[in-house]
């Protein structure tokens, strides 16, 4: 019996042995840490290079319209709200506080301070002359004036004021203009902020301000708008100036001739040949009491086509007052033509992307 055991054994054995050759083992269930952390790799897609935003330049033609950035900001409010909730971020010199404050009967104001703008920094600050006594306080207090240029270069990205050059402190006394942009006197492809240092305590009043300005900057700089030789050489003739504006075939804002694909000009062949005929009748008024009047007459005739009363002034503050409501508010439907009029500024990629930055700028300053 046991040679047969054994005889059967063997061959049991062998059966076995062939079949593990043939059949691969079953894998071992995962373990739970295997369960919860085996996932399936994703892709490994090419980084994508951030782009600059351009300064202007030959401005491409809009093809369609771009889909807005959110208004989502750094602290997860909209930029509207943002705007609304700015606090007293800039506090020139308490200058409502001080006293003495009178009126100025110059028209162009009194200069107080020029500076020299190297990057974002204000420097070589060249004292004006001949000031009442009442305005030296203010001609003195450079930390003020720093801080509203410091906010303003806060607020808009440096590519976008390459073409400023100087930054004026002034007054024409209080509550009457707050800020311009100005050709310089030495070079007309350069530009100088001006900026009343008695008026810019309000937050958002300053914020409005600064925004029209940058607008006209954006549109009236040397890649938009061709300057003028002769009328920089001779701003006091007329007939030099209208000389030129004869030679113009597109919106001649005064500086020079815009180029045809600049923001402006396509702004004013879209929205303002129409009503062109009436207001240049306005525009001849020679009494300012006249004028005012018949400017009223034709905000109140035309006012959905306008985003305020002062956007009716011609059609470069239209575009600067407009701008400032583009980085300010909510996108709108295009109900009215003053809506539509901000929606042309989405229709250009890179004033989408530069009303981001903006925004979220203008949050930042809320953390601060």
């Amino acid at each position: 019996m046991k040679p047969i055991l054994s005889l059967i054994l063997v061959v049991f054995m062998v059966i076995v042995l062939s079949a593990c050759q043939t059949v691969a083992p079953a894998p071992a269930p995962p373990t739970a840490i295997q369960e919860v952390f085996t996932v399936t790799p994703r892709p490994v897609l090419p980084t994508r290079q951030p782009s600059a935003t351009p300064a202007p330049s030959a401005t491409p033609q809009p093809t369609e319209m771009v889909a807005p950035t959110a208004d989502s900001c750094p602290n997860g409010d909209c930029i509207t709200a943002c705007f609304k909730k700015l606090p007293q971020i800039v506090n020139p010199g308490d200058a409502k506080a001080k006293s003495g404050i009178r009126s100025i009967e110059s028209e162009d104001g009194i200069t107080l301070v020029t500076y020299t703008i190297n990057g974002d920094q204000p420097e070589n600050p060249v004292e004006g002359t001949d000031l009442p006594e009442w305005l030296k306080p203010f001609q003195q207090d450079q930390s003020s004036q720093t801080k509203v240029w410091d906010y303003f270069a806060a607020l808009i990205p440096a590519d976008q004021r390459t073409y400023l050059a100087e930054y004026r402190v002034f007054s024409d006394g209080p509550d009457n203009n707050l800020a311009s942009v100005v050709q310089t006197e030495t070079d007309m492809t350069k530009w100088a902020l001006e900026l009343d240092i008695l008026d810019a305590a309000n937050p958002q009043d300053l914020t409005i301000s600064l925004l029209h300005e940058f607008a006209h900057l954006l549109a009236l700089n040397p890649a938009q708008v061709v300057p003028s030789k002769p009328i920089f050489d001779n701003p006091d003739s007329d007939s030099v100036y209208q000389s030129e504006w004869d030679a113009c075939q597109t919106y001649f804002p005064g500086e020079g001739c815009s180029l045809p694909d600049s923001y402006i000009n396509q702004f004013y062949d879209r929205f303002w040949i129409e009503i062109e005929p009436e207001w240049e009748s306005l525009d001849a008024i020679e009494s300012e009491e006249d004028y005012q009047a018949a400017l009223e007459r034709f905000y109140e005739k035309y006012q959905a086509q306008f985003v305020d009363d002062y956007a009716v002034t011609d059609p470069s503050e239209d575009f600067a007052e407009t701008f400032s409501v583009f980085i300010r508010e909510p996108q709108p439907t295009g109900q009215s033509i003053a809506e539509q009029k901000v929606l042309f500024f989405y229709e250009f990629p890179e004033l989408v992307k530069l009303r981001s930055q903006i925004g979220h700028n203008l949050c930042a300053q809320l953390t601060k």
